[in-house]
């Protein structure tokens, strides 16, 4: 089934009246084919949303179209149970290019509603040289080296208007994703090395403005011996290694790319008796993600009927005992979906950023609870005005045997079927869900809170400041756009916002560093104070152990003449009573100013009960 024919057929089968749920922002019923060339990028997030260059919501509506990093061979894949390419070479490109012209698989995906594509890659295929051989339907492309005809795929995308979120889903390609040496972006490479690739793949697309988004690893997971960890900052540290990857690549090599990263996929041995889980986004709610460019951050999440909360997905492992997520019932399943990913939607949190499912999906031949399953699932994105990408796009079929899953599936001749065949039960359900626009139009511009952490080593989110301001000692800095208005007793955490003044560092200066008494009035008696100049705001602190080591300071584009107050964190927390920002320090005592303050100053003691912890903060009115 060609283009054009699946347009009709999604326009035609809409239902009359048909609107999103009254939890979604906007009633409004529009087919998303038409949005994929009415957008500018790059892409960056207000708050809970992704908008284009002109503060537009840019809902992804994505589909994955997977190949490059090897998830369909010679030999037969997970992805392929007829083994439609036996005896053939692994072709180590996107899937169906064998098939049908390059031109005609992105015109299905425009017809399909998708407005984006993520696109998997290994870092091997980055250094492969073995020529791509096979593809029949696209010639042009034999010959090439896979990097190469990615390249090609990219910019087939792009040209139709789609935008491409470059995914590392594999180390070595093949296909993904069990205990086979893939688990963590350092499995089988060295840390330097996953960030070297990333670096130059995101440089390579520097550019062009519609490849949007660097998905930084899939389904971060358990090996044999040990488990990934959120915030332990050792080798396993999986928030840690985002971190390196998400400044690494907006300082250095693509400035305008959304930083997707994915929870924890899965922890703990399969077996009952034994911990197991699949953390997913619940770690962010204690330690969220500060790049040094704001707003760039995507969180993702991946969900399938065979998984579940505490259930592997595998077979045969001993899990007797834990449900699959097709075996919950619908307000049980929203509820562990909403605990596990949606709540980082929630306004006004330091971990408040979208959410993108960039991974769910179902077969044609699915019966009974999976069906089910995946209902309601599509009911919980748009009940909750979710970013999605289905899992997979494309796939193979002779007499419609073979993957069930792809959107859109071509048999050996280049022909289609699709989930908008008549006997597709997933139609219906697929055709509500682009439908559901939620949010249209102009985003309305948001606070943003951002915490940083220093437990482990420094938690530098500036541009402008020197990277080490303060030699030897653990450092938080603010990005640029914004200023400290929270600190921690122990220093191990503080907050940032651009709450009532945004980007409020005058261009051109350079920060100060005070580490000294400095005070204009005696906002702490008995304490020594190190407070900014006249005319300067803190934009980030350092400790030496717990002791504070240094305040940071940097010229206002505003006058700041305001009357000051000063907030004790030595033996409570002292915070506006509506929470914003949320927990940025998880059991630590906190100081935080209101939303149209800034922090001026640190007060500390040397006695022996608190050595030089932060004791006390002094606000002053913007």
């Amino acid at each position: 089934m060609r283009a054009a024919a699946i347009v009709v057929l999604l326009l035609s089968a809409l239902p009359v009246g048909l609107t999103v749920s009254s939890a979604s922002a906007a009633p409004e019923v529009r087919v998303a084919a038409a949005d994929a060339v009415s957008w500018t990028g790059p892409l960056s997030t207000r708050g809970r949303y992704v908008v284009d260059a002109g503060g537009n919501r840019f809902k992804l509506r994505s589909g994955n179209w997977h190949g490059a990093s090897g998830t369909w061979t010679g030999s037969g894949s997970d992805e392929d149970p007829a083994n439609n390419h036996a005896g053939e070479v692994s072709h180590r490109v996107p899937l169906g290019l064998d098939r049908v012209p390059m031109g005609e698989i992105v015109d299905d995906f425009k017809a399909l509603g998708l407005n984006s594509v993520r696109l998997p890659f290994s870092d091997e295929m980055i250094r492969d040289e073995r020529p791509v051989t096979g593809l029949a339907a696209n010639p042009a492309l034999n010959g090439l080296r896979p990097l190469a005809v990615f390249d090609q795929v990219v910019n087939a995308l792009t040209a139709a208007g789609l935008g491409v979120i470059l995914n590392n889903h594999t180390t070595t390609t093949r296909w993904c994703c069990g205990v086979d040496g893939n688990e963590r972006w350092n499995s089988g490479q060295t840390v330097q090395q996953w960030l070297d690739d990333w670096a130059f793949i995101a440089a390579r697309y520097r550019g062009n403005t519609r490849v949007v988004g660097a998905d930084l690893r899939n389904e971060v997971r358990r090996d044999v011996w040990d488990d990934p960890n959120w915030g332990l900052g050792d080798a396993h540290d999986w928030a840690a290694a985002a971190q390196l990857a998400g400044d690494r690549i907006l300082k250095d090599a693509n400035p305008d790319l959304l930083i997707m990263i994915e929870g924890i996929n899965w922890a703990g041995i399969p077996v009952d008796g034994f911990w197991h889980d699949r953390p997913l986004l619940k770690p962010v709610r204690t330690l969220s993600h500060t790049l040094v460019r704001s707003h760039k951050v995507v969180y993702a999440a991946h969900f399938y009927s065979y998984t579940g909360p505490q259930h592997s997905g595998a077979t045969g492992t001993g899990e007797t005992t834990d449900a699959r997520y097709r075996d919950l019932g619908r307000a049980d399943l929203f509820t562990v979906m909403r605990d596990t990913a949606g709540y980082v939607t929630e306004s006004d949190r330091h971990y408040t950023a979208p959410v993108w499912i960039s991974e769910f999906g179902i077969g044609k031949d699915a019966t009974g609870a999976d069906r089910t399953w995946f209902a309601n699932t599509v009911d919980f994105l748009i009940d909750n005005d979710l970013d999605f990408a289905y899992w997979p796009v494309v796939g193979d079929h002779v007499n419609d045997q073979g993957n069930q899953w792809g959107l859109v599936r071509y048999d050996t001749a280049g022909g289609a079927r699709s989930v908008t065949d008549a006997d597709d039960w997933r139609g219906p359900h697929w055709r509500r869900l682009i439908a559901a626009t939620g949010l249209t139009g102009q985003v309305p511009a948001t606070r943003t809170w951002s915490m940083l952490r220093a437990q482990h080593t420094d938690a530098n989110a500036s541009l402008r400041a020197a990277a080490d301001w303060d030699g030897g000692a653990r450092k938080l800095t603010c990005p640029d756009d914004q200023r400290l208005i929270g600190i921690s007793q122990r220093g191990q955490g503080a907050l940032c916002t651009d709450a009532t003044a945004a980007d409020l560092w005058q261009s051109g200066t350079t920060a100060t560093r005070i580490n000294a008494q400095n005070s204009t009035t005696d906002w702490a008696s008995g304490y020594t104070k190190y407070q900014c100049p006249t005319g300067q705001f803190m934009i980030g602190y350092s400790v030496r152990g717990v002791r504070l080591s240094a305040v940071l300071c940097a010229p206002a584009r505003l006058p700041l003449a305001g009357t000051g107050r000063t907030l004790w964190d030595d033996r409570g927390d002292t915070r506006p009573a509506s929470g914003e920002g949320g927990d940025y320090a998880s059991g630590y005592y906190k100081a935080q100013c209101n939303a149209d303050e800034y922090a001026a100053g640190i007060a500390f003691t040397t006695a022996w009960s608190r050595p030089g912890t932060p004791d006390a903060l002094y606000c002053r009115h913007l």
